[in-house]
């Protein structure tokens, strides 16, 4: 570590006293006491606390809702759903069917309609679960965009839905 040099001493560097140079441009020195004290006083801390303590916030007023960008959000939402809810549906299948859930209701539907050809058909009741699920789909994506025209045209009258952001600090 050097030494600090003081340029009020004859033997300070005489080219940094040329320039006008201090001695923090060229050297980095420990800060001082003095310069310590300074910064550390209560009105800096409180200045510090009140920056952190206010948080900068916009107000923003969403007018129009794209029916494009809701439809495509809503058809890869709702078929995530739909895929969801038949795999929930083909595990409780598979359970069903290891624990003979199945068997014997299909025992008990024989019995009750006198009818020896009933049986459960997990890929026929899957296949029209997913044919079923993607007109869902398909009926309440375009739901949402009716929905979003609708907002649209609400949104002219009234001005729209007034937002406040705020930033966490």
């Amino acid at each position: 570590m050097s030494q600090p040099v003081d340029e009020s001493r004859p033997g300070a560097d005489p080219a940094r006293a040329a320039t006008g140079g201090s001695a923090a441009a060229t050297e980095t020195r420990p800060p001082s006491a003095a310069s310590t004290a300074r910064i550390a006083t209560p009105m800096a801390r409180r200045t510090r606390t009140s920056r952190k303590a206010k948080s900068r916030q916009a107000r923003v007023v969403v007018r129009k809702v794209g029916p494009w960008s809701v439809l495509k959000f809503s058809l890869i939402f709702y078929f995530c759903v739909m895929l969801v809810f038949l795999g929930a549906l083909m595990i409780l299948y598979g359970v069903l069917d290891a624990i003979g859930a199945l068997d014997s209701v299909t025992r008990l539907i024989r019995d009750l309609f006198a009818d020896q050809s009933f049986s459960i058909h997990g890929g026929w009741l899957f296949t029209r679960g997913f044919a079923i699920g993607l007109a869902m789909v398909l009926l309440w994506s375009l739901i949402n965009v009716f929905v979003a025209f609708l907002y649209n045209l609400i949104s002219d009258l009234v001005g729209g839905i007034e937002i406040t952001l705020s930033e966490k600090r």
